[in-house]
């Protein structure tokens, strides 16, 4: 809203009160005064508000009063100080957006947090409900239909990954932690774009990754690559998206748990007479090794061997126990993720995608700086999974372009450039 769009406002508010049948409209209720804050100045208008009368049948009868100027203006922030609400409260604390804006812009009234939250949440509202409806598969044609279909530009890489936040229970003031579930897909030409929900809440999550996957070109020709860490909620989010899709266990997830095991085999004292290449940190080197190369069957067997020699310890002590059991822990993750481990060497050699550190990039850039570190604040479900639909549209840079959308300018109002 700018300064030349007053007259144009009150003009169409005189022209609707004209049109008010004094027979529908009995009386005026209450003198009211209607606040409109802009980037500049704060604007205060009369909003008188009326109700029908009981003798006429009209619509707007059961709603018993009526506003015109708030029919006229249902937000009382304009779209500028709304985008810029939206985005530096995506970047930082609510707090330190309200310091922000009183120090930056010349506002006559003070934005306090409280509405500042309120206005990035209809944000966030509004982002929602343009998605789309959640289905069960996205796969779209037949085989016929696919030939038909232009060449892509390239395959698409989409790595998954999790991260938590502190939370707090509404009902009995209890504080935890819940799931956050990101992802970023990246292009064959480096493109790259990001989204996130809270995992407990969103009813939408393959329909929201769908969208992204779309937004980056998706044919259902295109070859496409999911990077995770073999999660139940990560695999059911994959399925059923592309026919041309494969899924990949993630390296990186797998050799932090190999690393985790190596850290536990140096608290274990190996006995005098034992070989060099029969000691459990050996036996783990092999297990990297056999599944660098894809060989599943033989990590399996020392897996076995391994857990064998464990429990035959006489009197185990702690460090065998803890050991033993992360183990037993790998050899499950292992079994029921083995149809999605692929050989990694040879996909490295190809230039293939192989980990997910990009998604581990994308927790740190959707989670830890605004809901993590040095932030204090603890979110309900809806409030982290609102504002992580605003931040995701800032990290991808379509907050300006969803505006633009929303609320399109007079032509009047566009630069000579744009009315070429």
């Amino acid at each position: 809203m700018s300064a030349n769009t007053q007259p144009g406002v009150v003009y169409q508010l005189r022209v609707v009160l004209r049109q008010i049948s004094p027979l529908i409209w009995r009386r005026l209720l209450v003198a009211e005064t209607s606040t409109i804050t802009d980037l500049h100045y704060t604007l205060h208008l009369p909003s008188p508000r009326y109700y029908t009368c009981r003798c006429q049948d009209h619509q707007l009868e059961q709603k018993g009063s009526w506003s015109p100027l708030a029919v006229l203006l249902p937000e009382r922030t304009a779209p500028e100080l709304r985008y810029l609400e939206a985005k530096w409260a995506s970047l930082m604390s609510y707090g330190l957006t309200v310091a922000h804006l009183a120090e930056v812009l010349p506002l006559k009234a003070t934005v306090n947090t409280t509405s500042l939250r309120r206005h990035v949440q209809q944000v966030a509202e509004r982002l929602e409900g343009a998605l789309g409806e959640e289905q069960w598969a996205f796969v779209d044609g037949c085989l016929r239909d696919w030939d038909a279909l232009p060449r892509p530009d390239g395959p698409l890489s989409v790595g998954l990954d999790g991260g938590y936040v502190h939370g707090r229970d509404e009902q009995q003031g209890k504080a935890g932690r819940f799931e956050v579930i990101v992802g970023k897909s990246m292009a064959s030409d480096g493109a790259a774009k990001c989204f996130g929900f809270a995992q407990a809440y969103d009813q939408k999550p393959k329909r929201r990754l769908f969208e992204v996957l779309k937004a980056q070109g998706l044919q259902m020709n295109q070859a496409i690559t999911f990077l995770s860490d073999g999660g139940d909620t990560m695999r059911e989010l994959q399925l059923y998206l592309a026919p041309e899709s494969e899924h990949i266990l993630d390296w990186f997830h797998v050799t932090m748990r190999i690393t985790m095991m190596q850290q536990l085999a140096k608290g274990i004292v190996k006995p005098a007479d034992m070989p060099e290449q029969r000691t459990v940190a050996a036996q783990l080197e092999r297990i990297k090794w056999y599944l660098w190369h894809g060989n599943v069957f033989r990590v399996l067997q020392v897996i076995e061997t391994l857990e064998r020699a464990l429990d035959d310890t006489e009197q185990p002590a702690e460090p065998v126990k803890k050991l033993a059991k992360a183990m037993q822990e790998f050899r499950r993750y292992i079994e029921s993720n083995q149809a999605f481990i692929p050989n990694y060497g040879e996909r490295y050699r190809y230039g293939e995608a192989i980990s997910s550190a990009m998604a581990e990039s994308t927790v740190n850039q959707l989670i830890s700086k605004r809901f993590e570190k040095k932030q204090q604040m603890r979110w309900t479900k809806r409030g982290a999974h609102l504002q992580e639909q605003v931040r995701t549209q800032v990290c991808n840079g379509d907050l300006r372009a969803t505006f633009e959308q929303w609320y399109p300018q007079p032509r009047s109002d566009r630069p000579a450039s744009a009315r070429r």
